[in-house]
């Protein structure tokens, strides 16, 4: 393709997409994308993809998000280099994985990486990842972080983290590493030991890789994204992709626990029944409330839908070629977390002083939407359990995150209770870790 035609066609898909960005009504409530049984409307696959993403603004001095009635938010840390998900270590230290995505390798020209390259640049997420994890201390117990220091260093692309018996694990974008950890060490450089390799490679598309721990520490489960957004790099780029893995930390055997979760995050075990929960982001390009992400329990074997299908057996007619045998037993998710919300983050309130009113149930961090006419997520909910499983309407925690110039002032990613009992929220736009606490 010359240059010439190469830019007109740019500028033509950026008019294409101008215009499909214009302000119009959502087709659907937004309160119908949630719970256990999401309205669903009929697919509207675009030739173009609808692209409306908050350009990234910050926050300006003294701004601070919304929060709920009853509750108070801080900044914990702020000036750090795109935070993007939380580990609270037994001591009451804080890891924050300072990361962003690997350099590309797939040099291949087309309209749709060059206009998502420049999307990601005006959400802020085109930043070089510091391939860090960084140590915040309060050292006086005022919910402010007063020591912070490079804890590990030189990974690539870090994300997920876990302590299990005395090794912090790491899942990077292309393995899963081991290190040794004592109590209140508060640095380390000890040479990474791989105890597993996780897909990667050229493509690469979805690359964050979270990590957690069964009880017993003899198994580790390993959140995997797809390659693609509904199967279109074929399927063999998606082997061990669009799953949670289990790995077993002596020998690095692995296998696929739970398959067709197209791009899994926060792992996290519920506290009463101690199920293995996910929260999954869906396929794109189908319209502005197809299809909900959701959080879901997980099941050893089973098949949540991805590509062939979504939200149990309704059946995506892009992917290709198609599967019924696989569509036939595909699992309903359990709780929608709204179309396009990006909900990343993912944790139960077992340790929370947050109050009664949040006791009981699960805060999710809601990235926000790029897929959809009227900006969804960029904000913080909780949605209650009862038994074991969600009971009621989200609620929102953590809000303003856009402002009324409908520029991002920050984007929630990752979600943790400190030692307190509050909530830490990451911020990668922001690059703050806000830390919400009861009056």
């Amino acid at each position: 393709m010359t240059c010439f035609v190469m830019r007109m066609s740019v500028l033509c898909l950026a008019v294409l997409v101008v215009a499909c960005t214009s302000p119009q009504r959502a087709t659907i409530a937004s309160g119908q994308g949630y719970g256990p049984d999401p309205t669903l409307p009929k697919p509207r696959p675009t030739l173009i993809p609808i692209v409306n993403i908050a350009e990234a603004k910050g926050w300006s001095s003294g701004e601070t998000p919304h929060v709920a009635r009853g509750l108070r938010v801080n900044v914990f840390a702020s000036g750090l280099d795109h935070p993007r998900w939380l580990y609270v270590l037994p001591n009451g230290d804080v890891l924050v994985a300072e990361t962003n995505a690997p350099a590309k390798h797939d040099d291949g020209f087309s309209l749709r990486k060059v206009f998502m390259a420049q999307a990601m640049k005006r959400a802020g997420a085109a930043t070089k990842s510091a391939n860090r994890i960084t140590l915040l201390r309060d050292t006086n117990g005022d919910g402010v972080a007063d020591l912070r220091r490079p804890f590990l260093e030189g990974l690539n692309s870090p994300f997920g983290m876990t302590l299990s018996k005395g090794i912090l694990y790491v899942a990077a974008t292309d393995a899963l590493v081991a290190f040794p950890y004592s109590n209140g060490q508060s640095r380390i450089t000890a040479a990474p030991r791989k105890i597993a390799d996780l897909p990667a490679g050229e493509i690469n598309h979805h690359w964050t890789k979270d990590v957690i721990a069964s009880r017993d520490g003899t198994t580790l489960y390993v959140t995997v994204g797809s390659n693609s957004n509904v199967g279109e790099n074929g399927i063999s780029a998606e082997r061990n992709r669009a799953s949670v893995l289990q790995i077993d930390p002596s020998s690095g055997r692995t296998r696929v626990f739970a398959s067709g979760l197209r791009n899994p995050n926060g792992l996290s075990f519920e506290p009463h029944t101690r199920a293995l929960w996910v929260a999954v982001n869906e396929r794109d390009e189908i319209g502005d409330d197809l299809v909900p992400d959701y959080m879901t329990s997980v099941r050893d074997g089973g098949f949540y839908g991805w590509p062939y299908s979504y939200y149990g057996q309704n059946i995506d007619a892009r992917a290709k070629p198609p599967r019924p045998d696989l569509v036939a037993r595909a699992l309903k998710p359990d709780y929608a977390l709204g179309s396009h919300t990006a909900s990343l983050g993912l944790t139960f309130s077992e340790t929370s002083s947050l109050g009664s009113a949040y006791r009981d149930g699960a805060f999710i961090g809601q990235h926000g939407s790029w897929n959809r006419r009227e900006h969804n997520g960029y904000k913080v909910i909780y949605v209650s359990f009862r038994k074991g499983k969600p009971a009621g309407k989200p609620r929102d925690v953590l809000t303003g995150f856009i402002g009324r110039d409908n520029r991002a002032r920050g984007r929630p990613v990752g979600v943790t209770f400190d030692k307190s009992g509050s909530l830490l929220v990451a911020d990668d736009v922001g690059n703050i870790v806000w830390r919400v606490s009861r009056k």
